[in-house]
């Protein structure tokens, strides 16, 4: 493949991820305020923390790779405007607060999944920093998922 189609690919996939950085910060402190459980809610604050070591590492990668265009990020904007309506439909807080797990994971699947193929495209292109932070982020987020299904656990046997 040649190689500038190829950093075109990994430009354009951190501008997403860029976009949706941006989106999910807007996001978390609507969705920290709407979480009852305090286990979820501890795992919400550290995920703020986490989403924001996330955006330093999407800079450097940006940096590596010579820069990106400014976009937006139509999914994750359309999966945030789900999960408010999500967490406006709910009849209680437990249900409330699995609904905020459930649409989570589904970001959590979406920031796998895009730094993934980020982090395999960066590799194959040479770019070891971006391909080694978003590898890192991979693990956070496959971490953050597997808390949140243990919390959804906890929240289901106590109901």
């Amino acid at each position: 493949m040649n190689t500038d189609d190829l950093k075109q690919l990994i430009q354009d996939g951190l501008s997403a991820q860029q976009a949706g950085s941006q989106v999910a910060a807007k996001a978390t402190d609507e969705i920290l305020n709407d979480a009852t459980h305090p286990a979820l809610k501890q795992a919400l604050e550290q995920g703020n923390a986490t989403a924001k070591e996330w955006a330093a590492r999407i800079e450097r990668a940006i940096a590596e790779v010579g820069g990106g265009d400014k976009q937006t990020n139509e999914i994750l904007e359309a999966h945030y405007e789900v999960s408010k309506q999500i967490r406006a439909k709910a009849t209680t807080d437990a249900v409330r607060d699995l609904g905020i797990i459930a649409s989570g994971q589904l970001a959590l699947h979406y920031w796998i999944a895009s730094f993934g193929t980020v982090a395999a495209y960066a590799a194959s292109a040479g770019f070891t920093q971006t391909e080694q932070e978003l590898k890192a982020s991979v693990q956070d987020a496959k971490q953050a998922d597997e808390q949140h299904t243990d919390i959804a656990k906890q929240i289901l046997a106590a109901e």
